[in-house]
């Protein structure tokens, strides 16, 4: 094989360092992009925040100066006032084993109540958020229990779920715990259990549905429907289950009437108490962009108070020039250049955002006019041609970005939905359907829901052809009982 040399022209894109910072700033979200900014300000000198609060602290302090020069005497007055009876509180002479603190009692409980607010209040605001299980050994701090009691309670607590309920068996636990303590009976462990299942949320520790909503019933033993309602649960809860009413009604003997009632009391009770001691931490969402409507057109804002306002340090970036040596001089430069580079893709990330926000806005004026049934589909690419950008771009700009509205708050995937074709040869918006389906099951009928095939039709009937498990598909993403669940008697 002979070897030769050969001269051809190509194009390549070389990831720079500063696309490749371009890139990484646009696929941030508001709080990571907040986070960058703040540690960039720690490592590069050259750049500092553009606080416009020192001319407002500025402004205030002229006011005040102007107030103080214009009452000189009151203010005089005052201040004599203050620092007479601060003298005269200071005794002469103090003994040789007196204490500060003894003197001058009053001042120091001001101060310490003071920091004792601030440290409350900073540790509410930090406290890590209470689980079932801490609730439930809080309570039982406060309880007076035997030794023995308190080391079973300890075991059951430590099976409870999120939702309330025991992850074993008592038995399982009686076994767990007979090596430890001796001559351990399973009637020991139940007598425990009954009296955790009083704690707050009552029904807590419960083996199943059944047994957390009879000690909850306890709570209503005065209702004229107690028994009734006892005993539906105690032996008809398949039954409310399967929405089987009509077979309810002849098991418990109870008429139409009788049993709305008994099902609306068994509505007050809670299948999962430990959902109300939640534990998840709240996740904050800080909109990106705002739509607004202004004189009748839908106007695309960005949202400035975001993101801290930063510039470069005159100061420091002076200094290139007049630095003695040469490693200043060159770190100056390196940082000022790294500092507007920096910048300018932050600006660069805030105009894309800004553009295809406008772009989904202006493609989307029937959602915002008429509501998410006038969804239209929409895909990556519809916008990346119209922006006269790249799908990947586009995917990293509607990733974790936000848009406040008018109809609240939305990613900016939202707006992006496959289509559907209908009879008259256009095209639906899945978003569009899911709202149909939504507003379908919201309309139907109490005793006779809308099965499947029956919403599937009345699209149809509308000029959309769904097919049936697609119209499934959709109501179990929007999480939406099946028909035989939808039941109601009431």
């Amino acid at each position: 094989m002979k070897q030769s040399l050969q001269l051809k022209l190509g194009q390549q894109l070389t990831m720079t360092p500063q696309l490749q910072q371009a890139i990484r700033l646009l696929q941030l979200s508001t709080l990571d992009l907040k986070q960058e900014i703040h540690e960039f300000l720690e490592s590069n000198p050259l750049l500092e925040l553009d606080d416009e609060e020192h001319t407002n602290s500025d402004t205030q302090a002229s006011i005040e100066s102007k107030i103080a020069t214009e009452t000189p005497i009151e203010t005089n007055s005052e201040e004599a006032r203050l620092e007479s009876e601060w003298t005269e509180s200071i005794p002469e002479e103090l003994s040789i084993d007196s204490n500060w603190d003894d003197t001058y009692q009053s001042s120091a409980a001001v101060s310490d109540s003071n920091s004792f607010e601030s440290e409350s209040d900073f540790e509410s605001r930090n406290a890590p958020a209470e689980s079932i299980q801490d609730h439930l050994i809080w309570q039982l701090n406060l309880t007076h229990m035997s030794d023995r009691d308190i080391e079973i309670a300890y075991a059951i607590i430590e099976c409870v779920q999120p939702d309330g309920y025991l992850s074993i068996t008592p038995e399982d636990i009686c076994e767990s715990l007979s090596t430890e303590l001796e001559e351990l009976e399973i009637d020991e462990v139940i007598a425990v259990q009954h009296r955790l299942q009083r704690f707050d949320p009552v029904g807590v520790c419960s083996i199943d549905l059944r047994d957390c909503l009879l000690v909850q019933l306890e709570a209503f033993h005065s209702h004229p429907l107690f028994k009734s309602t006892y005993n539906l649960i105690d032996h008809y809860l398949p039954l409310l289950g399967n929405r089987d009413f009509a077979q309810l009604s002849r098991k418990t003997k109870l008429k139409d009437e009788a049993l709305k009632e008994v099902i609306h009391l068994i509505q007050q009770l809670n299948p999962r108490p430990g959902s109300v001691i939640d534990a998840d931490d709240t996740d904050y969402v800080i909109p990106d962009v705002s739509v607004k409507k202004r004189n009748d057109v839908w106007q695309v804002e960005l949202n400035n108070d975001a993101l801290p306002p930063i510039k470069i340090n005159e100061t420091y970036s002076a200094m290139a020039s007049t630095a003695t040596t040469t490693e200043d001089a060159t770190y100056i430069k390196t940082s000022l250049q790294e500092a507007k580079w920096f910048m300018k893709s932050l600006q660069s990330r805030n105009e894309t955002l800004l553009k295809v926000a406008s772009c989904i806005v202006s493609r989307q004026i029937d959602f915002f006019e008429l509501g998410e049934e006038a969804m239209k589909p929409m895909v990556l690419h519809d916008v990346a041609e119209e922006v006269g950008m790249h799908e990947s771009t586009i995917s990293r700009v509607t990733t974790q970005k936000y848009m406040h509205t008018p109809k609240g708050i939305f990613e900016l995937k939202y707006f992006f939905s496959s289509h559907v074709n209908t009879a008259s040869g256009g095209e639906c918006s899945s978003t569009a359907i899911r709202a149909m389906i939504k507003k379908l099951v919201s309309d139907e009928p109490a005793k006779k829901p809308l099965s499947d095939n029956k919403l599937a039709a009345i699209l149809a009937d509308q000029g959309i052809q769904v097919a049936r498990r697609t119209v499934a598909k959709y109501r179990e993403a929007m999480n939406i009982p099946p028909s035989n669940e939808r039941k109601r008697l009431i």
